[in-house]
């Protein structure tokens, strides 16, 4: 007989990071294994153990699929058979667009994301098994766009508290073109534009806002009045988990910082800034939070794990760092930059992922 999940509010957060997001699916796919042994249902996906499942850039295309219901092996096959089309090339006159044709990876989402007649999937579908949560960010209005499915969202209501009606409501914008932007890196993939109420919104990468990780904005979402959830708080009440796809230090070498001008730096400071942010939120989380498990923070603070004081919700972070060592020994075996759009690197990193994933341990997910 299967035992019943328990009542808690569960959120499941997913960092960007390309095609290191094969990294993440071998930690979901330990996590399903165990929750499955557990509850003795071997048939359970992680959309029925969690409530609200957030994403940015690649965490948003795993997220988008495991909130619809699919498996992990099922995630996993999508992203091995798909990577090489998302990763197009793109030619020579489209270039101005970004370095990767979008037209394969839209249409994969296009087809994917469909209701059972065949129309386009929106936001509001039924579909989707939790709550969804996207980022990525509106170039159109230069400010973080986190979307959810939500109806209790402000955005989400089809008539405003004082009668006008909404004609941009956020459930009616077609779910593949919320997914495709998410992951809208900028250089790599050309912005999404998307028409909804007479006007026109250009997306791009969530990784581009505070939040490539989704953790803390997924919390704040789920808990502040004005997003219309209320989640009730406590370590009894509400889990977090947080996976990443793997931190890679934005160092400038020797040679750049002795002999090299000040323009040159300007290559690492995305990167740079895109890490220090997601260390941020990462330990905010564990401020607020009851750290269960997480590699420290860094070498004065620590994990977190024995922070004394009241705590909101449990937090589980799962994450590893590649050193310099390690990624010289890739780029020299597998050719290529330890890039997010360096397919070569895809059997390494799932087999780095499922060594990880034995960090995964069944009283951090219940």
């Amino acid at each position: 007989m299967s035992e019943p999940i328990p009542q808690k509010k569960r959120i499941l957060a997913l960092d960007g990071g390309g095609i290191r997001g094969v990294f993440s699916i071998e930690i979901l796919a330990r996590i399903e294994e165990l929750l499955r042994q557990h509850y003795g249902r071997p048939q359970m996906v992680l959309a029925d153990h969690f409530d609200l499942i957030a994403g940015t850039s690649t965490g948003g295309i795993i997220g988008s699929f495991l909130s619809w219901g699919e498996p992990v092996d099922r995630v996993r096959k999508l992203y091995e058979e798909n990577a090489g089309a998302m990763f197009c090339k793109a030619p020579w006159w489209k270039l101005r667009g970004g370095l990767f044709d979008a037209a394969n990876l839209s249409a994969f989402l296009r087809e994917f994301f469909v209701e059972e007649n065949g129309t386009l999937s929106t936001m509001g579908t039924a579909r989707l098994k939790t709550i969804l949560l996207l980022v990525m960010r509106n170039a159109s209005t230069g400010s973080a766009w986190p979307v959810t499915n939500h109806p209790g969202a402000k955005y989400n209501a089809r008539v405003f508290p004082d009668g006008t009606v909404n004609s941009e409501c956020n459930l009616d914008f077609p779910l593949w073109q919320l997914v495709r932007a998410s992951a809208a890196a900028p250089v790599y993939f050309p912005p999404e534009h998307v028409e909804l109420g007479g006007r026109t919104h250009s997306f791009i990468d969530g990784g581009i806002t505070a939040y490539n990780n989704p953790a803390l904005i997924a919390y704040l979402m789920a808990t502040l009045p004005c997003y219309g959830m209320s989640w009730p708080q406590g370590e009894e009440r509400m889990q977090v988990v947080s996976i990443g796809t793997g931190i890679t230090r934005a160092k400038v070498s020797e040679f750049l910082r002795r002999y090299v001008n000040a323009l040159s730096y300007a290559a690492v400071v995305p990167s740079g800034l895109m890490e220090s942010i997601s260390k941020e939120q990462d330990m905010l989380c564990r401020i607020l939070g009851r750290c269960l498990h997480g590699g420290a923070i860094d070498s004065e603070i620590g994990d977190l794990i024995d922070a004394a004081g009241d705590k909101n919700f449990t937090y589980v972070r799962y994450n590893r760092e590649f050193n310099q060592k390690e990624i010289l020994a890739v780029e020299t075996k597998y050719g290529g930059k330890f890039a997010l759009d360096n397919l070569k690197m895809r059997d390494y990193l799932i087999e780095v992922g499922r060594e990880y994933s034995q960090h995964v341990q069944l009283s951090h997910l219940i």
